[in-house]
């Protein structure tokens, strides 16, 4: 701590599991629009049941950790503030609509980017002003009064109230739900048959606990400098623009480093499968969508606390109340946008 800053140490965290997450992108076809958009159109469920995969993986991991002390779940976001269910159902449908209308969440613009599509650069950085409009811009005042945050009186674990109710330990519920959704996943077929697609959503969810685990760590040694924090892509997009403009923003932190990781993981399974490209609109209607979707997401993901990743997966491993809400809210407002692409924006 004395030569290398924490917030350097807590962008390294970032950077390395945020690298996973990308190659798992890349290399497994790990996308949250995807998923929806494939099982609901596509008769296809493997990106979907991936999911699976990716969650059990990551609750196992997390809650194994946690038992042992080496991830301290009351000190992250989704369990130090209290729960809002408007602002999961209300920010997470707008997230979602705005994902389908601009064709992927932040963490899959990223990875695109990373594979040299000049389009998803767009979605990214509409997505960082608009986040930080509704954080701490001239949005902030109404989001302040419409979804006020208050420190959480206890545990918010769907765990810890199923062990209180049930009387059974903790670890045993989360595991019991970790091996529910790992079973869900790997029952399909389909899925079998590609088991570098299991490997990927097995490391995407080891590198979700392995963030907290570090970054609870790298709380304990600071004496709290640093707080509790995982991989999530909206107002971390902001932070990271905001210090590669000026350095500023809080200097070198989580949100940077996993920002950073995600692009450079992108960048190296693109390349490892030959299928780096650049590529831009060509087509203003589109960008139009686009921007407009991008700008939705921006706002719905500060309002929801997280987006597809931080809530859908990152929240969803910590088990927290608001996981669950958000992550269906954004699969409903992603199918809305997708049938509201379909029937309405067909070419003439």
């Amino acid at each position: 701590m004395d030569v290398i800053p924490a917030g350097a140490w807590a962008a390294l965290i970032g950077l390395v599991t945020g690298c996973v997450l990308g190659l798992a992108a890349r290399l497994g076809d790990f996308c949250t629009l995807g998923a929806i958009e494939s099982a609901a159109y596509g008769a296809d469920q493997r990106r979907l049941r991936m999911w699976g995969v990716v969650l059990g993986s990551g609750i196992a991991a997390t809650y194994l950790l946690a038992a042992t002390g080496r991830i301290e779940l009351s000190l992250t976001p989704y369990h130090s503030i209290a729960w809002n269910p408007l602002a999961s159902v209300l920010g997470g449908a707008l997230f979602g609509y705005g994902m389908a209308m601009a064709g992927n969440c932040g963490f899959g613009a990223l990875a695109r980017f990373g594979g040299g599509d000049l389009r998803a650069l767009v979605v990214v950085v509409v997505i960082a002003i608009m986040g930080f409009v509704t954080l701490s811009g001239p949005l902030a005042p109404l989001r302040d009064w419409a979804f006020p945050q208050e420190p959480a009186s206890g545990m918010q674990g769907i765990a810890h109230l199923l062990g209180g109710l049930t009387g059974l330990p903790v670890l045993a519920v989360a595991l019991a739900l970790a091996a529910g959704f790992l079973a869900w996943g790997i029952a399909h077929a389909p899925l079998r048959a590609e088991p570098h697609r299991i490997g990927w959503g097995m490391a995407a969810g080891l590198a979700l606990a392995g963030a907290l685990w570090g970054m609870s760590h790298l709380n304990h040694v600071s004496f709290g400098a640093v707080d509790v924090e995982g991989h999530t892509f909206t107002a971390p997009l902001g932070r990271t623009l905001m210090w590669l403009m000026t350095a500023s923003a809080g200097g070198l932190s989580f949100s940077v480093g996993s920002v950073l990781g995600v692009l450079l993981g992108a960048w190296i399974g693109s390349w490892h499968k030959s299928s780096f490209r650049w590529e831009a609109c060509e087509d203003p209607r589109e960008l139009g969508r686009q921007v407009g979707g991008a700008a939705l997401m921006g706002i719905g993901g500060v309002v929801a606390m997280g987006c597809s990743i931080g809530q859908g997966a990152t929240g969803f491993s910590t088990l927290a109340y608001s996981a669950p809400v958000t992550l269906m809210a954004i699969c409903a407002g992603a199918l809305l946008g997708l049938r509201r692409l379909i029937a309405g924006f067909q070419p003439d």
